[in-house]
């Protein structure tokens, strides 16, 4: 019997509209009645002050929500109702966090949010019932089936949340998952004077920063986690070539665009010092000297990789001058962003390793011998 593969759409909207009430409600706190009444945004006069930012992040924040969910109604066999719901429930949502935003004080509810974010969800439902019209579908259909096996799934969330991921500032390039020194201050603000203190193991002495050939060597390994991920679900070794290539190009992009949003567009090939030159070298050339590995073989290194990067990273202090970066991420107009790629920088490598283990538990080759 042949099966359908399994729709990405789904995890990702449903990860897509997680991120977009998070970054709408960011930071919860304060929560408090205000002496208004929570419908009031919606007769209010149109906001005096907006900027053009504001405008475009609230038109296009809804639309990939909307394009997602009606892909994935349509791949479910909703038919006409596709569009319908695809831009109604992200309407709905972006009318629930509006309403909430009125306990907030740092947050404003706003009518014109509302029409903007309505505008790109009917923007988004509108080009997934076209592309679908157009035969677009079935040719992505078509493409997965010839370069995936059939249980590509995860891995394809997973790799289609790794650019986003990259956004948020790093302090070695691609290396994601730096998040002990966070989570060692929020937990002794958090178990301040209580005995639990005592359990929790923090560093007696200042980490001593990575080398230069250390540093290289982080960058080397958060490049090829993602790409032995997607080796290991591509069905031949010429596709495993073109997606080695694609995987450069847009991680390079990505790195770019990131350094350019934090230190600004003159910037944006900063991040390219001689440590990561080799570092994208090493991962190159060891991509192509891992072309022809086995699947089970590729999950296995990709969970090497994964944990001995989160080692040295979190083992590594973050550098004041990078603590100043995040500034210019976590204050003004990039709020919204903070809230969505921060969570995703921090979480990606541990949800890979989530996968990786349960990829191989789940192998055929984990059982009996590989084919």
């Amino acid at each position: 019997m042949v099966t359908t593969p399994r729709s990405s759409a789904w995890p990702l909207a449903l990860l897509f509209a997680a991120l977009v009430v998070y970054a709408s409600l960011y930071p919860f706190q304060g929560w408090r009645m205000q002496g208004v009444e929570p419908m009031a945004f919606m007769l209010a006069p149109l906001p005096k002050y907006w900027t053009a930012f504001d405008v475009v992040s609230n038109f296009l924040g809804y639309a990939p929500l909307a394009f997602l969910l009606a892909l994935s109604l349509l791949r479910s066999g909703a038919g006409g109702w596709s569009w319908l719901l695809g831009f109604t429930l992200p309407l709905l949502l972006s009318f629930g966090v509006e309403t909430l935003q009125n306990y907030l004080p740092m947050r404003v509810a706003s009518n014109l949010d509302l029409a903007l974010n309505g505008a790109g969800a009917m923007l988004g439902a509108t080009a997934a019932w076209v592309l679908e019209r157009l035969g677009g579908l079935r040719r992505w259909s078509q493409f997965r089936a010839d370069w995936f096996v059939p249980g590509a799934h995860g891995s394809l969330v997973l790799l289609a949340l790794w650019p986003a991921a990259l956004l948020y500032p790093v302090s070695v390039p691609f290396g994601l998952g730096q998040v002990w020194d966070r989570l060692e201050m929020e937990l002794a603000h958090l178990l301040a004077e209580t005995p639990f203190l005592a359990w929790v193991p923090f560093r007696v002495e200042n980490p001593l920063p990575l080398s230069p050939l250390a540093e290289a060597f982080c960058v080397a390994l958060g490049l090829l986690a993602p790409l032995l991920m997607g080796f290991a679900d591509m069905r031949s070794l010429s596709r495993r070539v073109g997606f080695l290539v694609a995987f450069f190009v847009c991680a390079l992009a990505v790195a770019g665009l990131s350094s350019a949003l934090t230190y600004g567009p003159d910037h944006g090939w900063a991040w390219i010092t001689s440590q990561a030159l080799l570092g994208l070298a090493l991962a190159f050339a060891a991509g192509l000297a891992l072309l022809a590995l086995p699947r089970r073989v590729c999950h296995a290194l990709m969970l090497l990789c994964l944990a001995t990067s989160l080692s040295l990273l979190n083992r590594a202090p973050v550098s004041p001058y990078f603590d100043q970066s995040l500034e210019v991420w976590e204050q003004g107009r990039f709020i919204r962003f903070y809230g969505l790629s921060q969570w995703l920088g921090w979480a990606w490598p541990f949800a890979a390793l989530l996968f990786g283990l349960r990829a191989i538990a789940r192998h055929p080759g984990a059982r009996q011998g590989a084919h």
